[in-house]
């Protein structure tokens, strides 16, 4: 028995484990490695995984196969099913790292959550992807998610026409590989082209459905950093000094951290918000107070504040309110359209003397 066929064997009989450690590393070594979505190489990176994955699907429909080819590792279905699979595995982790940084989890986990699944599905499903119709339901699903991010980013633009248009092109391409597709097995095509339409309609209507209710994290943006402070200055090179109480570590375990107010002292939100190169825009930092006898939050401040795109940490900026009631606020960071990029929690409690206040400089 040759090396090649040993090193087959050994792949098929162990290939639920190699394929679950390889995608787990994979999402690891993404999380690590991959920067900024407005990246050449990040990009290259994501369109060379797409076109590994549409070629992939064609030769799986191109070859006669039988049932169970995909768990025989002496047949080329085998090979191709797995290849596919891996690539779509890498898709779905980018994704999953540059939608999970653009979000804050507690406001736009539907989507994250979307992602998240179709990544499950991907390692425990083995089986579907000789189906014609799944195939091309998670293939849109990728190009779509790529689009929503990619668009804006060469455009250097966002907003509704913009994500629109991202939809319409990711409809386009589908419908190219399509097209191809019916001319290379049109028997296949045939046999499913109701259940994909009805994927196609259905993956783009949750699409539309999330964004519309600002359930989408707001990518390419993304907030990199922020908090509240008791002060806050620009200074004479260009970084900001912030001053801030010196908090235990069991504060940064609650979701509202307290905040020991002085009457009649300022409070200051900071946010340092990522935005690709030439993406200029406005945001908004809405101050929130939970009113507890309403039960509901209640918007009493929204501060309209500049972002220059391109700097890697963030562009700074900081918005200031004087006089706050005691209780539960929030800062909402979105766009000007209302997407939450942050969110900025704590609890204002009385002190009758200034807290131990420390000093950090963000670069």
């Amino acid at each position: 028995m040759s090396f090649l066929e040993k090193t087959r064997n050994w792949y098929g009989r162990f290939e639920h484990p190699i394929s679950s450690f390889s995608l787990v590393a994979g999402f690891v070594f993404d999380a690590l490695t991959l920067k900024r979505v407005d990246m050449f190489w990040e990009n290259i990176w994501i369109l060379v995984h797409l076109v590994i994955v549409g070629l992939f699907i064609l030769l799986i429909n191109l070859q006669d196969s039988e049932k169970g080819d995909e768990y025989n590792p002496e047949k080329k279905h085998f090979w191709y099913v797995n290849i596919l699979q891996f690539f779509f595995g890498g898709l779905l982790s980018t994704y999953l790292v540059f939608y999970f940084r653009s979000a804050d989890i507690f406001v736009t986990w539907h989507f994250i959550l979307v992602l998240l699944l179709a990544f499950i599905l991907n390692q425990f499903f083995k089986s579907q992807y000789v189906r014609f119709n799944f195939q091309i339901s998670l293939f849109f699903l990728s190009i779509y998610s790529f689009a929503i991010f990619l668009i804006p980013v060469i455009l250097h633009k966002i907003g509704t026409k913009i994500f629109l248009l991202s939809g319409l092109i990711s409809i386009i391409f589908i419908a190219i590989f399509l097209l191809i597709l019916f001319f290379t097995k049109k028997k296949n095509f045939i046999k499913n082209k109701k259940t994909i339409l009805i994927s196609i309609v259905g993956i783009s209507f949750l699409i539309n459905f999330l964004y519309f209710t600002n359930l989408i994290p707001p990518i390419p943006l993304s907030l990199k950093d922020g908090g509240i402070y008791n002060f806050v200055q620009k200074n004479h090179e260009g970084n900001y000094d912030v001053y801030g109480e010196d908090y235990s570590w069991k504060e940064y375990f609650k979701l509202y951290k307290d905040f020991k107010r002085v009457p009649g002292s300022p409070i200051y939100a900071y946010s340092a918000i990522f935005s690709p190169r030439n993406l200029n825009l406005k945001i908004v930092h809405e101050w929130q107070y939970y009113d507890d006898g309403k039960k509901e939050w209640l918007t009493k401040s929204v501060v309209n504040l500049p972002v220059v795109g391109g700097r890697d940490g963030g562009f700074r900026t900081y918005s200031m309110r004087s006089n706050l009631e005691y209780g539960k606020w929030r800062v909402d960071v979105k766009t000007e359209l209302g997407q939450t990029i942050g969110r900025l929690r704590f609890n204002i409690v009385y002190a009758d003397a200034e807290p131990t206040i420390i000093k950090e400089i963000k670069k």
